[in-house]
């Protein structure tokens, strides 16, 4: 990724927290017989990097699905995520999986590719022959999100459906039920309350509520905002409310501090208990040196810098 938000990271997480739904959501064609006898393992990454090199697919994740009764034949899932449609080459994604079928020593590849965009010039399938004959046909599942309504999966019992709710098409009018049927889903679908957190900053990151819409939100949807209110959010709300109604040093650097951690998730995507912990616990002169670096800053590190 060449952008400041790590899309292929993100939707590595999902993929990885949630194997199953993510393949039943991405590709229902080839995931309806996965039921809970299965065994989904994640293919490690180093194994990949050796035979291939290719810094496109550094965060493409490999699933291996198998059947221990037998009774059909170990699958690879191959997710790939496209934030941009027009740097994806249908060739180098055929190579990937002619590597992957000969490193595992099988023909069972399943390519999906999620388009976090959509295009009239998304190449579906390929051909390679002559005149005559045709030597090699190409195809793979294409998810192309903002093509799928919204409105569709509001109910959905898949998490990854839920979640990736923002994702996918509505007009900018619904994006405040988009967002609270993306929280009560999670809520709903998840019983960790780290996940839960993790997702919230997920679906924030990518519905990119402005402050009129976080305010019709709260009011239309006050359980759901209750729940969606981060602790960097919450933490900002308490320490602006402590700093205005109280005038005190505390209320304004925990004001600024959970300010700028929200501003971190709208412009990374979800963080982790690092850099979290590190905003939290950052004297007045860091908050004030890290607000200024985020204006110009392509990753966390150049936020940070040095410090």
């Amino acid at each position: 990724m060449t952008g400041p938000t790590s899309h292929d990271q993100n939707f590595k997480n999902l993929i990885l927290d949630y194997p199953r739904q993510a393949l039943e959501f991405f590709a229902p064609e080839e995931a309806a017989g996965i039921d809970d006898s299965v065994v989904i393992t994640p293919i490690r990454q180093e194994q990949l990097k050796n035979r291939l090199g290719d810094r496109f697919h550094e965060l493409d994740v490999p699933l291996k699905v198998e059947w221990p009764d037998g009774r059909r034949g170990a699958l690879l899932f191959l997710l790939e995520e496209e934030s941009d449609p027009a740097r994806f080459s249908i060739q180098r994604l055929g190579c990937y999986c002619l590597e992957l079928s000969e490193l595992m020593d099988t023909d069972r590849v399943v390519p999906i590719v999620i388009f976090l965009k959509s295009s009239p010039r998304i190449r579906r399938e390929l051909h390679l022959g002559g005149d005559n004959l045709s030597f090699l046909s190409f195809r793979y599942i294409a998810c192309v999100l903002p093509d799928i309504p919204a409105e569709r999966h509001k109910d959905s019992g898949n998490i990854v459906a839920r979640i990736t709710l923002p994702n996918m098409r509505y007009i900018r009018g619904q994006v405040i039920d988009v967002v609270a049927w993306a929280v009560r889903g999670l809520d709903a679908l998840e019983a960790n309350g780290e996940k839960r957190h993790k997702y919230r900053g997920f679906i924030d990151a990518y519905s990119q509520l402005d402050d009129n819409e976080y305010r019709i939100f709260a009011q239309r949807y006050p359980q759901e905002e209750s729940t969606m209110t981060s602790i960097a959010q919450r933490a900002m709300a308490q320490g602006l409310q402590l700093g205005r109604q109280e005038g005190r040093q505390e209320g304004r650097h925990e004001g600024e501090a959970a300010l700028l951690l929200r501003q971190l998730v709208r412009r990374f995507g979800p963080l982790g208990a690092g850099p979290v912990q590190r905003v939290n616990q950052a004297t007045s002169e860091e908050l004030e040196r890290w607000a200024v670096n985020i204006l110009d800053a392509r990753s966390l590190n150049d936020v940070f810098g040095g410090d």
